[in-house]
């Protein structure tokens, strides 16, 4: 953390009041700084067009009309929910947040697992397009428990995740 708070390693919230989507962000010189679009959407039509997201059946008309140009616009429509860069040691974290009740056993894996899925091909078409980077996705699922449960629980949250439990967070490794 402290390294974090040195000048040469300061980083710059990029997206801190709204969503932008990937499009709207490479618009910008920081973004353009780690590759250009060119060679992003190149990468990105390969990461989208061989993962295993399925085409949603509304989307099967688009999709129909032209495969590849669907997996790019899929790709350039992403929108996470916070960007933050640190240009000095060419590290992107994505932050995703997501809202989760203590309604089912492992809901917490769940909604982890599923906030890394959402972004898999962002982090996958960038580290193609720009090796000498890193790309992280930190998720925060916030844990909403009756008392009793709480009392009950012991979540195991992934490495890049961190979980809020009754005011205090867990985290088992340093994010910056």
């Amino acid at each position: 953390m402290r390294a974090a708070q040195k000048p040469k390693s300061k980083v710059k919230f990029v997206t801190p009041d709204k969503e932008s989507n990937m499009s709207t962000l490479w618009r910008r010189e920081e973004f353009l700084r780690i590759c250009s679009k060119e060679d992003l959407t190149e990468r990105a039509q390969d990461v989208e067009a061989n993962r295993t997201i399925p085409v949603k059946t509304s989307q099967e008309a688009r999709y129909n009309l032209d495969p590849g140009s669907f997996f790019v616009n899929r790709f350039w429509g992403r929108r996470p929910n916070v960007v933050a860069i640190n240009e000095a040691l060419k590290i992107v974290y994505i932050l995703e947040f997501k809202r989760s009740t203590d309604r089912d056993k492992g809901f917490l894996e769940v909604k982890d697992a599923e906030a890394n899925e959402q972004h898999k091909s962002i982090i996958g078409a960038l580290k193609a397009a720009a090796p000498e980077w890193q790309f992280m996705q930190i998720n925060f699922v916030p844990q909403w428990v009756t008392a009793d449960r709480w009392l009950r629980a012991t979540p195991t949250p992934s490495s890049k995740s961190l979980i809020y439990k009754k005011g205090k967070k867990t985290n088992s490794s340093p994010i910056m």
